[in-house]
């Protein structure tokens, strides 16, 4: 979907400009994204295969949930408008904890450039698998993987097509913000 995104300058200040996704992708425009890292209260993380009909890294395990902001919302109303979409899940802005704004300036062969911040959130799950429904056009599948597991994809970040290798620090960062809320 091409919908709408503002425009923010490379300090991630919003500048008044909204653009087509398919544009600001095009002219490598700055702008912000919704990360929302679901765990449970057993240290457990949920992680999200992307649908291989995506352009870019498609069949990536990797964040719970992610989406653009779109023109004229807030980081917390993308990342529930994004959990319900890709996954199915209500939540309330309350149970978003933020850790963070990360800068996230990628250029892809097929000549995409995708210059986001990435506003993340940590958030705690109860709902089990078997309960979440996939939007296909994004997701491919879920699983939970143990903490343990979580900081050995990170070491051997890249295997078995986990996780993007330069943002090695953000996931770090995600996990250690969720060891302390499951410790």
């Amino acid at each position: 979907m091409d919908e709408y995104i503002d425009i923010v300058d490379k300090q991630g200040n919003p500048t008044g400009k909204s653009e087509l996704k398919s544009i600001v992708h095009q002219k490598g425009y700055f702008h912000h994204t919704s990360h929302v890292w679901f765990y449970t209260k057993n240290g457990e993380v949920l992680l999200s295969q992307r649908s291989a009909k995506k352009t870019i890294c498609p069949l990536m395990w990797d964040v719970s949930v992610a989406g653009h902001i779109d023109a004229g919302e807030t980081p917390k109303q993308a990342a529930i408008r994004e959990a319900e979409e890709e996954i199915g899940l209500i939540i309330s802005e309350n149970k978003l904890q933020s850790i963070g704004v990360f800068e996230c300036f990628q250029t892809y062969d097929n000549g995409m450039v995708d210059n986001e911040f990435h506003n993340t959130f940590i958030a705690e799950i109860s709902v089990p698998l078997s309960k979440l429904t996939l939007q296909e056009e994004e997701v491919e599948a879920l699983k939970f993987v143990t903490l343990d597991a979580f900081k050995k994809l990170i070491k051997n970040i890249g295997e078995d097509n986990h996780f993007v290798p330069s943002n090695k620090a953000y996931y770090e960062l995600v996990w250690q913000n969720i060891i302390k809320k499951t410790a």
